[in-house]
């Protein structure tokens, strides 16, 4: 049987949108809401948390698998972009991932990990994938 994931949420101040979120790892966030939505900006919006957590979760494995293939990654970076729909709920419809590695890192290997992490490993882009065209892009710069 697999683990079960919990998380704890308690709002800041009753008249605020802000929430500190514990973790069971013992890590704690603050979520908040835009100013023009009642907010005060005190920390990330909750949609801009799953694209942090696609973009994480996406990135330990591709860098997982760049590490066993030894491939020499200096740096690595990844952009995610999302298109949200007009109507509510206002859900993510389309999101393009750009992995950038600096390294003499191989092509092909590369875009293996990449596919590996799409299709068989990173959960946040099988669930994300289930509503939004999921597109991926990567750029290797050489040091």
């Amino acid at each position: 049987m697999s683990q079960a994931q919990s998380v704890e949420l308690k709002l800041q101040n009753p008249s605020g949108l802000a929430f500190d979120i514990s973790f069971a790892s013992g890590h704690k966030i603050t979520v908040d809401g835009g100013e023009e939505f009642g907010g005060q900006n005190l920390g990330p919006r909750p949609m801009q948390l799953l694209l942090a957590s696609l973009a994480s979760c996406t990135g330990m494995d591709v860098i997982s698998i760049l590490q066993k293939m030894r491939q020499p990654v200096e740096e690595y970076r990844i952009e995610v972009a999302a298109e949200e729909a007009e109507d509510h709920p206002k859900v993510f419809t389309s999101i393009t991932i750009k992995h950038i590695i600096t390294g003499k890192v191989d092509e092909g290997r590369l875009a293996h990990a990449i596919e590996l992490s799409d299709t068989k490993y990173c959960p946040a882009s099988a669930m994300l994938g289930a509503v939004a065209q999921i597109t991926t892009e990567y750029e290797i710069r050489q040091p």
